[in-house]
């Protein structure tokens, strides 16, 4: 049985990799936002080291003062409040097990969040973006594919960068994703995005050419998109590349991965899909959180209003 704070913090940690089969994505956020806490508890303002304290020692005032803490380095509230998230969890997870007798963590308020609607872009300019890579070179079809694969689908990047082959439905054009919580789901996709996989899958075979030159691409041989050396292409390498092309159309936007899965739902609620249907496409729990990643432009607001009410239609 672990002893002390820091055998606790990698209990927790395999229990997340093993028994709640969470992804490394999210074990990563956990374990960085502990240790950050670790080291807040066992260094003092001047940086010099202080012992671990015991786990009852650690109580609502202690977590208040680490959350001022980070106030007071700079921190964004969203960062703030899931490291709060991430200490409830792993309090509730020592409850549990008996080592703690209640989770203090609870008793405090996670930091009220801005408001603020997700990025996204105008049909034109995802057009503009998608349509951007050089179909004559074999980086350029993968670069178009990735694009509007997740223009169309709307999934996350670690989605994306987990697909493969046999995700792919190509005559149905469908895509199984296995999402948060290790969730399946099928999301369809369109005839745009249909080409350009099928013109990608037609020269995949020469990135795969150059796994016998890199370790890593040796477990890479079935996923969907490829670095150059033939291993499976990284979450922040599709970052890079959605980068590079937004850099070359001189389009002065703040575009990531996640921008893309923020047009795919504004763009689907501006046609006129349901919500419940954005939401199961998208893969998330709750309708709320749908509600949020989702922007209904104004313009569509007063087409709406104007179609719908009836002291608004033109006689």
């Amino acid at each position: 049985m672990p002893r002390s704070l820091t055998e606790w913090i990698d209990r927790f940690v395999a229990y997340l990799r093993y028994e709640r089969n969470a992804s490394e994505h999210t074990v990563r956020n956990y374990e960085s936002d502990l240790r950050l806490f670790l080291h807040y508890l066992t260094h003092a303002l001047d940086g010099a080291a202080r012992p671990e304290p015991e786990l009852s020692q650690i109580d609502n005032l202690t977590i208040r003062e680490f959350l001022g803490r980070l106030h007071q380095a700079g921190n964004k509230k969203s960062s703030t409040a899931r490291r709060l998230a991430t200490i409830r969890s792993f309090m509730k997870f020592l409850s549990r097990e008996g080592v703690v007798q209640s989770n203090p963590a609870k008793l405090v308020a996670s930091p009220r969040q801005e408001r603020r609607l997700p990025d996204f872009l105008a049909i034109e300019a995802v057009t503009a973006l998608v349509e951007a890579p050089d179909q004559a070179s074999i980086l350029g079809r993968r670069d178009q594919a990735i694009m509007e694969l997740l223009y169309a689908t709307g999934l996350r990047a670690s989605e994306l960068a987990g697909l493969d082959l046999g995700d792919l439905d190509m005559n149905e054009r469908l895509v199984r994703v296995l999402g948060k919580g290790r969730k399946e789901r099928l999301v369809p996709f369109g005839r745009k995005a249909g080409e350009a996989m099928d013109h990608y899958l037609q020269v995949r075979r020469g990135i795969a050419a150059q796994a016998g030159k890199c370790p890593a691409a040796a477990t890479a041989s079935e996923a969907v998109f490829l670095n150059a050396r033939g291993a499976r292409l990284s979450t922040r390498s599709l970052g890079k590349i959605i980068d590079k092309y937004v850099v070359r159309l001189a389009q002065h936007l703040k575009v990531h991965p996640h921008t893309l899965r923020h047009t795919f739902a504004t763009h689907m609620l501006d046609a006129g899909a349901d919500l419940r249907s954005i939401q199961e496409m998208l893969g998330h729990e709750s309708l709320s959180t749908t509600q949020k990643y989702t922007h209904v432009s104004t313009e569509q607001l007063v087409r709406v209003y104007q179609a719908a009410h009836p002291r608004a239609r033109k006689r």
